[in-house]
């Protein structure tokens, strides 16, 4: 990828990018609030994100250069971690960018400054495939409105559109604190709290369009190497759009929700990929007898709805967890197929 020429900038609109044949418009959402989150009290133990400073304790020396620990050039803070999700999302958007010949742009629920930005007209009208992603604890109280859910169904019956809904896990939802404690040594990950609940927005957004899966648990993947996770088991014949051409493998992370499906409609929704777990460390949903867990699923064009509905979690598309040619090759396929 090239390296980037031009200045940065802050606090502008929005400028649309015309439509071009063959070369998808592709936009992220983050539907969280960065106030919001950045301001939750450090001195509460759940539901927030890690400060800059226990970033920097538990990855150390990885932080350690000036760039990230001088706290005049990087914000040590929440709003220090919440910078991290936007720099390992610039790959992403520059790989994408020279694939398709258009600027991705990333839009805030609630952005630094408190703008808001529902999900409308100004967001969809020039896009053509859309990533929302479920950042937002949900004791920030996020929550889709009606409006926004007839603007993303009036926007799928484009035959072109595709929408990718990314939430994020849901730790430690059971009120027994020792399941909370067994769910955290499961994933091993001191940065994540007992409990870490996620997506209330994309749930609203899911709820809405009736798709029919619930994001749950942060379960570990088993690895075939430290920290490089196992190949995932596809479904290929099920694959007819061809999604996971040349994909063998997403991304490690230590927590990734698994994509219940709620409904028993054989043809409702297709699970594409599902990741084997590391069962060698007990969870609630070991315990119950499962090996893998939902990853990549897909909702195919179905009467009105002209347009695709994917469930793909938003780390898959972060260089903050590694990244590889599978993983590459993931991206290019959303985005040309």
């Amino acid at each position: 990828m090239s390296e980037i020429q031009t200045a940065r900038t802050y606090n502008q609109n929005h400028a649309p990018r015309e439509y071009t044949p063959g070369r998808r418009r592709v936009s992220i959402y983050v539907a969280w609030s960065y106030p919001a989150e950045a301001g939750r009290n450090p001195a509460e133990l759940d539901n927030r994100f890690s400060t800059m400073t226990e970033v920097r304790r538990v990855a150390w020396p990885a932080y350690e250069d000036p760039k990230w620990s001088d706290p005049l050039r990087f914000q040590q803070g929440i709003a220090g971690s919440l910078e991290l999700f936007f720099r390992a999302w610039v790959p992403f958007q520059q790989f994408v960018e020279e694939v398709c010949g258009h600027a991705v742009p990333v839009y805030q629920r609630v952005d630094q400054a408190g703008f808001r930005t529902s999900l409308d007209e100004r967001v969809l009208a020039d896009t053509d495939t859309l990533l929302v992603f479920g950042l937002d604890h949900m004791v920030t109280g996020q929550e889709a409105g009606p409006g926004e859910v007839e603007a993303l169904r009036a926007f799928l019956t484009r035959e072109d559109a595709r929408l990718v809904l990314g939430p994020h896990h849901d730790v430690g939802a059971s009120d027994d604190l020792s399941v909370r404690e067994v769910e955290y040594r499961h994933h091993g990950d001191p940065l994540v709290p007992r409990q870490q609940r996620f997506a209330g927005y994309v749930r609203g957004l899911m709820q809405g369009l009736g798709v029919p899966v619930e994001n749950r648990y942060g379960l570990r993947p088993a690895v075939q190497a430290p920290n490089r996770i196992a190949p995932f088991s596809a479904s290929r014949d099920a694959d007819t759009k061809g999604w996971l051409d040349g994909v063998t493998n997403f991304n490690f992370h230590q927590h990734l929700p698994h994509y219940a499906v709620t409904s028993d409609e054989p043809d409702a929704i297709r699970v594409l990929a599902r990741q084997p777990v590391d069962t060698s460390r007990p969870h609630p949903f070991i315990e119950a007898g499962n090996t893998e867990f939902n990853m990549f699923l897909w909702m195919p064009p179905s009467g009105e709805r002209a347009g695709d509905v994917l469930l793909a979690d938003s780390t898959i598309f972060s260089t903050l967890f590694g990244g590889d040619e599978s993983l590459r090759n993931f991206w290019r396929n959303l985005v040309t197929k």
